[in-house]
Parts: structure tokens; sequence; C-alpha cells
């Protein structure tokens, strides 16, 4: 119970990139718990239909049906070394992104990078001939558009920020997210397709992101509104409670203060003849807030 109250505290008090983290894990063991329920009740056929109902589809008549997947996929993962990838990349460059970057403009970026990749994705899909005749029941998960959107908004915004590389040594992260692109979104492009154009995507969204940055005009601001005006619906804002006295009249305040005085001359009176040590602890208090 020790280490799921330490989850818990991590991810209450934990910046968005830790939280983003979890959310990622949790999803991946949640998936993972209900593929070995269904291999024991010897149900495994089912186990697509876990990965349908989250995936986003390339499919535009599913996608309607299926609205909410533009966005969970962005945080589905089957295969182990998936996210372990994702998530490191996610925490590497991430922790970056936040030392220039708002928590706020990490998780607006997160989410419409992967928007982004999932609206590529399905556009692609549809509208060019090579791949809208691959009639498969493809889709897409996985938070590696989103990520790919990251890594390169803040690689395009600080550039020649160092990065330490095995064998390599210091590494400017403009080259390493260069890399990270080619290497996962364009080599080998027959494998993974609709991924790497998800990909692709994220990486349009975090470049033209900074592009604006750079101008003074930040794409994000209307995410946080909306993600403000949500909260607000969630969890109303608690209203003030204004409590109103009655107004001291002038007789009232002059006998006020007569009696404090007549206090006040009675400590002072005692310290005179016995000293300050004399005094009880409530005196010692009422002639502290008397000099304050």
């Amino acid at each position: 119970m020790a280490i799921i109250d330490e989850i818990k505290n991590s991810f209450k008090t934990g910046s968005t990139l830790t939280r983003l983290i979890y959310f990622n894990l949790a999803v991946y063991l949640a998936i993972q718990l209900a593929i070995i329920i269904l291999h024991l009740f010897n149900a495994s056929e089912y186990e697509y239909y876990i990965l349908a109902n989250l995936g986003v589809p390339w499919d535009t008549n599913i996608l309607m049906a299926k609205p909410w997947t533009a966005f969970t996929y962005m945080f589905v993962h089957k295969d182990f070394f998936h996210i372990l990838f994702n998530m490191l990349w996610l925490y590497w460059f991430g922790k970056i992104f936040l030392s220039y970057l708002s928590e706020r403009q990490l998780l607006a970026v997160y989410i419409m990078g992967g928007l982004t990749g999932s609206f590529l994705y399905v556009i692609s899909y549809n509208l060019l001939p090579g791949l809208h005749n691959q009639m498969t029941a493809q889709i897409a998960i996985g938070a590696s558009a989103s990520i790919m959107a990251i890594v390169i908004s803040i690689a395009v915004l600080v550039p020649d920020y160092k990065i330490y590389v095995v064998f390599l040594g210091a590494v400017k992260i403009i080259y390493v997210a260069l890399t990270v692109f080619v290497l996962s979104s364009l080599i080998d492009f027959s494998v993974n397709t609709g991924g790497k154009i998800a990909h692709i995507g994220g990486a349009l969204f975090g470049y033209i992101f900074i592009l604006r940055y750079k101008k003074g005009k930040d794409l994000t601001i209307y995410f946080s509104r909306f993600i403000d005006f949500f909260a607000k619906i969630v969890k109303p804002e608690k209203k003030m409670k204004v409590s109103y006295k009655k107004p001291v009249d002038d007789f009232e305040f002059n006998k006020r203060k007569a009696e404090e005085r007549k206090e006040i001359d009675h400590i002072l009176d005692k310290i005179s003849k016995n000293g300050y040590d004399s005094l009880s602890k409530e005196e010692k208090e009422k002639l502290f807030k008397m000099k304050s």
C-alpha cells in the first residue's frame, strides 16, 4: 500500500510531464490486464475490440461512429518496447521543454500534436491512392505523434541546446531531433505506414507551433482556454462567503478604547512594580498585540 500511496502522491504533486507518463502507463497496464483476462477465459478473439475502440481508424465511417478515438489513440500502447521508448523520449525531451515553456503548453502540444497526427493519418488514407487501396481494418495507436510534436517544437525553439549522447558526447538537440524523426518516420516507410504518417503530422504541428510562437502567436492559447472552461464546469469555483459586521458607533468605539487603555495601564503598572516576568501568559500576549 505504501507504494500505491507514493504513486498517488507523485501523481498529485508531480508536473504535467509526470502525469502524462503515469496516464500512459496506467492505460497500458489496464489493456494488458484485459488481455490476460480474455486469455484466461479463452476469449482472445475479443482482444482486437479493445484496441478497435481506442485506436483511431482510417475509415471515416468508423471514425464518425467512434470520434473519441482521435483522442484516445495517443495514450494507447500494446507492446512493451513501444511504450518504453515512447515514455523515455517523452521524459527526456519533456524535461527540456519545461525548461523553456510552461506545463500547460506541454499538455497542449502533446494533445494538439496527437490530433494533428490522427488528422493527417485519416486524410492520407482516404485521399492518397497508394494508401486508400489498402482496404484493411487498420487503426493507429501510440503516443509517438504527440511526442514527436514535443521533440520537434523544443528542438526548433532552442536548436543549439546540447544533449550528451553516449559515445558521441555533446550533440545539438536539433541534430538529435532530426535523427529521431528520420529513423522513426521516414526510414522503411512501407512498414507501419499509418503510424509514420501520424509521426509526420505531430512533427508538423510542433514545427508550426514554434514558428508562430517566435512571432508572438501562441497556438496553444485556445486549448488552454478550453481546459479552463471545462475545469470550471467540472469543478466550479467556490463562492467567497462575505460576512458583514454591524458598524460600531462612536459610543461603543470610545467605550472599547477606554477598556483597552485601562488594561494596558494595569499591565504597565504591574511591570514597574514586579518586572516583566511577573506577567501571566495572557497579559504578555495582550501587551504584544497592543504594541503591534
